[in-house]
């Protein structure tokens, strides 16, 4: 496993410039050999536009079922959890109407 440590980067993560330049360092590890945790340990806050930036946007490029196979997440506070998961339902749902 390769672990990606967002506290690297800072611990709040607010802006969608920011998810583009984390996203941009995500994507090839997620495209390798190994499972990628995403480790928030340490880390307070994750805004809704960055979450949809950095983790949702991946949606654009990889399945979700494959996404769910190459990544795992750890350290997500409830509240950082909460927008990640609301960024990849929203952006899952955009996308699947595109699709039908």
């Amino acid at each position: 496993m390769v672990e990606f440590k967002f506290i690297e980067y800072g611990t709040d993560f607010g802006t969608r410039d920011m998810g583009q330049k984390l996203r941009e360092k995500l994507l090839p590890l997620i495209n390798g050999d190994e499972k990628v945790v995403l480790d928030f340990t340490g880390v307070n806050v994750v805004s809704n536009s960055f979450a949809d930036e950095c983790i949702a946007k991946l949606l654009l490029d990889i399945p979700l079922d494959e996404l769910k196979r190459r990544t795992t997440f750890r350290g997500l506070n409830p509240l950082a959890e909460r927008s990640v998961l609301v960024a990849l339902q929203r952006r899952y749902k955009v996308l699947s109407k595109v699709g039908a």
